[in-house]
């Protein structure tokens, strides 16, 4: 029997709330059986971290740059991040979450760690002026992208910034006219 050469897709969000669904209802119903439930995720972690860390370190020994690949993967990022090994810095896996949606031209324009809030700025996609829906569907690409590779961001505000040369506010001259 050969062995598999690609892994079935697998959403790390919706396994991670699963799991903790199946950890509640045990808790609901028996709690000695949620606590065993518990010392077995915790050690299936202890052995799966342990394993990703080996292959992190044969993979940053090898020549060139094997771990581009890994660190741009939304499952392999997730798992780092959950085990406490992915070796790029908070701010670097956001950009590379919002580069994983370029689309809705995001950029950062605040974190703030204690409530761990994100907010961005999206250009409008028109220069009316005019409210658009593109912010949430902009929210909810972020949002994605961003369970995957920086989960610390719990929240995500886009703020629109208009396309083009800034308005005149009224009343104001431009610099240089009289």
């Amino acid at each position: 029997m050969s062995a598999p050469t690609a892994a079935r897709p697998v959403d790390a969000e919706r396994t991670g709330r699963r799991v903790e669904e199946v950890l509640d209802r045990l808790a609901a119903s028996d709690p000695a059986a949620a606590e065993a439930a518990e010392e077995l995720v915790r050690s299936l972690m202890d052995f799966y971290g342990s394993g990703l860390a080996r292959v992190l370190d044969l993979l940053s020994a090898a020549p060139g740059d094997p771990l581009a690949g890994l660190l741009g993967d939304e499952l392999v990022a997730s798992l780092l991040v959950l085990h406490g090994l992915h070796p790029e810095d908070r701010d670097t896996r956001i950009t590379r979450a919002l580069d994983s949606v370029r689309e809705h031209a995001l950029e950062v324009v605040d974190f703030d760690e204690e409530s761990g809030a994100l907010t961005l700025r999206a250009r409008e996609s028109g220069g009316c002026g005019c409210g658009s829906t593109a912010g949430a569907g902009a929210r909810e690409a972020a949002q994605a992208a961003l369970a995957c590779f920086a989960p610390e961001v719990r929240a995500v505000d886009v703020r629109t910034a208009p396309v083009g040369p800034t308005l005149l506010q009224i009343g104001t001259a431009p610099t240089g006219a009289r």
